[in-house]
């Protein structure tokens, strides 16, 4: 007799543990309070560091879904310990038992308007990561109206003890530079500013691209957290900042300001959290057996971790905790 297994989140880990643990025979039910699958991702325009497109990705894995069982717009209401198995209730009127969970519940962009300084939600040509993504996905944002003079904020909620958010966010630079390229090709004659604290390019190909944004975008690098923005009378925005590498102060009149959002706990996370008693860590992400041979475990027997639950990552970084787990998962059951 099959095994049911209960993935709750239908962003990439989700979807690609639905996937690997279809394909070994098991009945997966894959829990999604959207009305779509694809978390983040599904509002993404292009990736780093080459800038392939993001719905062929997002095509590919849900095309690999098989025969998971998907319920959409299905919130959770309870999830407990039932002997050794799992308890399972949605809003939707749905209730599975089953003999194992994985938790994809992935993150949140952190709300830019914590921020009042920067004056996101204030000022109308202020705008995050998220903002930028839509608008290239879209192709359209009153907001961003060939903009002559470009800002582009690292770290917003991120590194920031005022925040609540000492992390970092692990994919804000590249992100930051990525799409200061892109607003430089989409608006060639404007001078593109990014504001850092320090560059973190990490990964295969992120020196080259930050490379690439200087050499061929002419994007200008300035190491210095935006200490304050107003508004001027005609809608542009003046910037004061410091250069901490010149140690000398900047005012700099922009015509739009991004504010790169890092990544937050989801707060379906946390909810389900604490419905299975499961520990989160002082940053508020899941906690995981530990960080080394137990990363997708937990220490409850039965449940499992992937992906960006856990903590900021990239989107190579989630797909392969969501294979790691479905193949914890896989063994887990058959010694079980």
């Amino acid at each position: 007799m099959a095994k049911n297994i209960i993935i709750i989140g239908g962003g990439p880990a989700g979807m690609e543990a639905s996937a690997r643990l279809d394909a070994l025979g098991y009945t997966v039910f894959l829990v999604e309070k959207e009305k779509a699958l694809g978390g983040h991702l599904a509002r993404w325009d292009r990736l780093f560091p080459e800038g392939k497109p993001a719905g062929p990705v997002l095509d590919s894995l849900v095309g690999n879904l098989g025969n998971t069982k998907v319920l959409l717009e299905s919130d959770v209401l309870s999830l407990n310990r039932l002997g050794d198995s799992f308890r399972i209730s949605l809003s939707s009127g749905v209730s599975v038992i089953a003999d194992a969970v994985l938790l994809t519940t992935g993150f949140d962009l952190f709300e830019a308007s914590k921020k009042e300084e920067y004056g996101y939600g204030i000022y109308d040509h202020v705008v995050t990561n998220a903002d930028v993504e839509e608008f290239f996905r879209t192709g359209g944002d009153p907001r961003i109206d060939n903009p002559q003079r470009i800002g582009l904020v690292h770290c917003v909620g991120s590194r920031d003890e005022k925040a609540g958010c000492r992390n970092c966010s692990k994919v804000c630079c590249a992100t930051a530079v990525k799409q200061a390229c892109e607003l430089k090709a989409k608006f060639p004659a404007a001078t593109v500013y990014c504001f850092y604290m320090d560059l973190r390019m990490f990964g295969r190909g992120y020196e080259d691209l930050y490379l690439k944004a200087q050499k061929e975008y002419g994007i200008r690098f300035i190491r210095g957290r935006v200490s304050e923005v107003s508004e001027r009378i005609d809608k542009t925005l003046q910037i004061k900042a410091e250069d901490t590498l010149s140690s000398t102060p900047l005012r700099v009149t922009l015509d739009l300001l991004v504010l790169m959002a890092g990544m937050r706990p989801s707060r379906e996370g946390t909810k389900v959290a604490k419905m299975i008693h499961l520990a989160t860590g002082d940053d508020g992400f899941l906690s995981s057996l530990d960080g080394f041979g137990g990363m997708q475990a937990t220490s409850i027997p039965g449940l499992f971790v992937a992906g960006a639950a856990t903590g900021p990552k990239t989107l190579p970084d989630t797909i392969a905790e969501a294979r790691a787990a479905a193949s914890l998962i896989h063994e887990y059951l058959q010694k079980s």
